[in-house]
Order: C-alpha cells, then structure tokens, then sequence
C-alpha cells in the first residue's frame, strides 16, 4: 500500500526519475529560469527551494548535502556564494511558477520556474 506516498512518477523508473529532477535542479539554478511541465516545475521547486536554504546555512555539510544533489561543482559554488548572498535576508520563497500557455505538440500544460529577484 502507498497512502500517503506523495511526489509525480512521470511514468519513469526511479532512477530517471531522481536524474531527471537532478538535472533541473541544476539547470534552474545555472540559468535562473527554466521552461518545462507545470508537473515538473512544481515537483522540482520544493528541492531548489531546500538547496537555497541549505546555502544560506553555509556549513561544511550543507555545501556536501547539496553536492550530492547537483550534478556541477561550478553550480554548487555559485549556490554557497552568489545566491546565499542574495537570499541572505529572504526567509523562503526564492523561487516561483508561471504558467504559460500549453506546448503546441502535445498540449501538456507549460511553466516556467524561475528564481526571485
């Protein structure tokens, strides 16, 4: 039985599944807005959201913990030092969804996820 089991399959193996959501948590945070599914954009922005608060935090740990969640080192360092230093004073909701409108192939519903200035 899963009650209570939240999160999306996205009908993938956990596996890909765990990369994918690696992949664009690494890209939200190099590129500081990313356009994928609404699904995946909710999914992916309580995991940005934790990875700030943990830069902000600073420790030794903190910066191995969000290591093994990003796929580059140059990202990690920009997280510890660029985007702690601008959240420094922001307690939470670093980051947001928009809605756009649906993708012309398939209809799936579209969002941007995005970091806030």
């Amino acid at each position: 039985m899963r009650h209570r089991v939240g999160g999306r399959k996205f009908g993938r193996p956990t596996d890909q599944r765990l990369a994918m959501y690696k992949n664009l948590v690494t890209d939200v945070l190099r590129y500081e807005k990313v356009i994928t599914t609404e699904a995946k954009a909710k999914e992916v922005q309580a995991m940005v959201e934790k990875l700030i608060t943990l830069a902000r935090r600073g420790t030794l740990h903190d910066r191995r913990l969000a290591a093994a969640r990003v796929t580059d080192p140059l990202i990690v360092e920009k997280l510890f030092t660029t985007l702690a230093q601008r959240y420094a004073e922001r307690n939470g909701g670093y980051t947001r969804v928009v809605k756009l409108e649906p993708r012309l192939g398939d209809g799936a519903p579209m969002a941007a996820i995005m970091l806030v200035e």
